[in-house]
């Protein structure tokens, strides 16, 4: 039996200059994502498709999302298998194709650099990674590959 989980959303444009979407310049890509009980997320589009830089995009928003995903379900894994993580970082990057009729994602790739407990460790701590994929209900759910490129050290 599988369970079902909803996660609602509200997005809210702010981006009208008095004009709304007279024309493809006149209005800015501004906008609010609010749920009940996070603090709100500032977005806006890509700067190249004249969005504001110091807002979060929907491209960063998955590139994101991918990667929490990821070090969520890594950290489950290692906690039941016993590796011990002090630190985890992850310098992750997507990369996405403008086409002609939009554009879509060729890939997102994870660099976690993770600090472990003990040397002993490290072999688990590795292999970890393919397990906590296959865990990831946000990698799961893309249709781009999603590359894992993991640097294990120890503390």
């Amino acid at each position: 039996m599988s369970r079902l989980h909803s996660y609602p959303i509200v997005v809210t444009w702010t981006g009208d200059n008095g004009t709304g979407t007279s024309g493809y310049r006149d209005y800015r890509r501004d906008h609010e994502l609010t749920a009940d009980g996070p603090a709100a997320i500032a977005g806006s589009s890509d700067p190249a498709f004249r969005g504001d830089p110091s807002r979060w995009n929907p491209e960063q928003l998955l590139v994101g999302s991918l990667s929490q995903c990821h070090m969520l379900s890594y950290l489950h894994k290692c906690a039941v298998a016993g590796v011990v993580v002090t630190q985890y970082v992850d310098n992750a990057v997507g990369t996405m194709a403008e086409t002609p009729d939009g554009g879509h994602f060729t890939e997102v790739v994870l660099r976690p650099v993770v600090t472990v407990g003990s040397p002993e460790m490290a072999e688990a701590a590795a292999k970890l990674h393919t397990e906590a994929h296959a865990a990831c209900f946000i990698a799961s759910s893309v249709n781009f590959p999603v590359r894992h490129e993991p640097t294990i050290q120890t503390a």
